[in-house]
């Protein structure tokens, strides 16, 4: 047997100043479905993330809450990890800088470079920004504020030890142009190169004396090691880099460095010349994403307008929050997050899309085949085909997005299969197949197709929510199946085993009411503040409703299966309609002076399936049928152009 490829993807480790938010959550669930779609194509995968816990933000931090520092970073550590277990991330290793597996080696590499000259002593005359541990020159400034963070530096005037940076810089800019894969995507390159290296590199202060909260030079220990130094070797420490017999040479150089785009400069500049210097070979690309932000800007804890992601994980499932971020934002751009973006997701793609394709297929199933997966005929005809070569497509094309760091694109492609399917029912109108004996080896066909479908869906789609394929997969009665769980089970249409038992469970994802959920967060407060982006209450305007007012009405297409007069009643008639649900619903309208019983059944009419129940006549009636009235007084039912699945929504 071949051995497994290697893949190597790390996460920037987090500074625990604070609780994080959900813009720092997307950059640890990206690398999450990246690594467990290498695992699921049979890579061997190493997966690093942590918390970068040193430097003179945090002792000040600690000193202002009356704890020691390492207390301080423990409990907001504690709660990270709890937020990553909530979010299902599926790390191999968490490195905390504190750790002594860590600092010894940050030690002995400082070490190293001061032996070989690339570090010398010196006097530190400049710009910091505490928030961000980062030097500045005057030039580099914006309105003499921090260019990332906007705040104040401070002058600082110590002893310090210096990094040759220049001695390095002309070998790094030929790196670069040389590896156009290097630093993704390809407008970060153009920054790091016109704004950094062109104009000259600068020696780097590596050395602080005015706190010690770091680790120690190890041959002046009045001195701490700089917090960037300290923290990039992270990604070679955590592999037992310079230990004997270490996963360092398996996996070192990473594949994948996936960090924000504000920490570019640290991670295409600082860091490579660090490992030059070592003689190590560089990462193979950094990608820096864009942020996730808030219609009035950046997301920020210290703004007070961050998003706390274990309140929205915890509301609407880890698996909607990952499908949200990795879907709403095309991969390397700033993407905006909204309750409103993010519920119309859950609605749109999960509920109406992926959800009620399940529910249906599961409800005919059992209703035409008693839960048993019946067997596929052989012929196919043009409808199969489509469906099948979309659903044998999809693998490939899934893969390939990936491999281009296209996450957004690669949902994209598993949702083309997601609404071919959706469109196989309503092209096959399986109800009406139903209807006729002589069709019953074709229903067959249709449902085990569907189902088969379905299965390709939740395979591909395990990297991404992880917690949802187990669903689908006990419905469709392979979850005691690994086989039919892998990826190398794609490589094959019609795997599923006709006989199998299989029944419809709970809807994946319930549709939500936008307006509710908006009152309900507000009141949870998810948010250190309102967060911006966030609708609010509409003007009242006479005659008008908003989206979202109308969005609440939940409108299907329902399909008349008995109709029949009410006692003591000229105009009423008492239905049952059929909306994909289990059971039927029943219906009393008006229509008895503009229709006869027999002239309903079987037609397909606009449905309000959120009303209230109410009774009439002492019947219950749970649902409204829609009809239009004519100028001259005749009422007619509201109908679709072509027969549809009953349950089918209206958008």
């Amino acid at each position: 047997m071949a051995e497994k490829k290697t893949f190597y993807i790390t996460t920037p480790i987090y500074y625990p100043s604070n609780k994080l938010h959900v813009g720092n959550s997307y950059t640890t669930v990206a690398a999450d479905a990246m690594a467990r779609f290498k695992r699921l194509t049979g890579y061997k995968v190493w997966f690093l993330t942590g918390t970068d816990e040193h430097g003179q933000k945090i002792q000040r931090q600690a000193e202002a809450t009356g704890k020691p520092p390492a207390d301080f970073v423990d409990e907001i550590v504690e709660w990270i990890k709890e937020l990553w277990q909530e979010l299902d991330i599926e790390y191999d290793d968490f490195i905390r800088t504190t750790e002594s597996r860590h600092k010894e080696k940050v030690a002995r590499i400082f070490e190293r470079y001061y032996e070989q000259g690339d570090i010398y002593k010196g006097k530190y005359e400049g710009l910091y920004c505490t928030p961000c541990e980062a030097y500045w020159t005057e030039r580099q400034l914006e309105d003499g504020n921090c260019p990332d963070c906007g705040r104040k530096v401070e002058l600082i005037d110590e002893e310090a030890y210096f990094f040759r940076m220049s001695k390095y810089a002309d070998r790094l800019l030929k790196h670069i142009e040389a590896h156009p894969e290097f630093i993704q995507p390809p407008s970060r390159k153009n920054e790091m190169i016109n704004n950094f290296l062109k104009p000259g590199l600068e020696d780097l202060c590596v050395s602080r004396t005015s706190f010690d909260w770091g680790i120690p030079v190890p041959f002046d220990q009045d001195h701490v090691i700089y917090v960037w130094l300290d923290a990039l070797s992270n990604y070679i420490t955590a592999l037992g880099y310079g230990e004997e017999g270490s996963i360092y040479e398996e996996f070192w150089p990473a594949d994948v460095q996936l960090i924000g785009k504000d920490i570019l400069r640290f991670h295409t500049i600082y860091w490579p010349i660090f490992l030059m210097a070592l003689g190590e070979p560089l990462p193979k690309t950094v990608f820096g994403h864009g942020w996730l932000m808030l219609q009035e800007g950046k997301m920020s804890k210290s703004k007070g307008n961050a998003i706390d992601p274990m309140v929205l994980a915890g509301r609407y499932s880890s698996d909607a929050l990952r499908y949200f971020l990795l879907r709403e934002i095309p991969f390397g751009q700033d993407g905006i997050f909204s309750l409103e973006s993010f519920i119309t997701r859950i609605n749109n793609d999960l509920a109406n899309d992926l959800g009620n394709l399940v529910s249906r297929t599961l409800t005919m199933a059992e209703r035409y085949f008693d839960g048993v997966l019946p067997k596929p005929s052989a012929g196919e005809e043009n409808t199969d085909q489509e469906l099948r070569g979309t659903a044998q497509n999809t693998p490939v094309a899934v893969e390939s997005a990936m491999d281009q760091m296209k996450i957004s694109d690669a949902l994209a492609e598993l949702w083309l299969l997601v609404r071919q399917s959706n469109k196989y029912i309503d092209d096959n109108m399986p109800w009406n197949l139903a209807k006729d004996p002589a069709s019953r080896e074709r229903l067959g066909t249709v449902i085990y197709n569907l189902i088969e479908s379905i299965r390709f869906i939740a395979v591909i789609l395990k990297p991404y929510m992880p917690r949802t394929p187990e669903s689908i997969w006990e419905q469709i009665g392979i979850s005691g199946n690994e086989e039919l769980q892998q990826w190398e089970s794609l490589d094959q249409w019609g795997r599923m085993k006709p006989g199998t038992a299989v029944r419809r469970g709970e809807d994946l994802f319930p549709r939500l009411n936008l307006q509710a959920e908006i009152r309900a967060m507000r009141a949870d407060k998810p948010l250190e503040e309102k967060a911006a982006g966030e609708p609010e209450e509409a003007e009242e305007q006479a005659g008008l409703i908003n989206l979202e007012q109308f969005q609440q009405v939940d409108l299907r297409v329902a399909e008349i299966n008995s109709a029949e007069k009410m006692p003591k009643s000229d105009k009423l008639l008492k239905l049952e309609v059929d909306i994909g649900e289990e059971t039927k619903r029943q219906v009393v309208a008006g229509l008895a002076e503009y229709y006869q019983p027999e002239e309903l059944i079987g037609r397909q009419v606009l449905f309000v399936a959120n009303l209230k129940p109410v009774k009439l006549r002492g019947v219950l009636s749970q649902g409204m049928l829609l009809a239009a009235t004519g100028d001259d007084g005749i009422l007619a039912l509201t109908t679709v152009d072509k027969t549809m699945a009953p349950g089918s929504r209206i958008s």
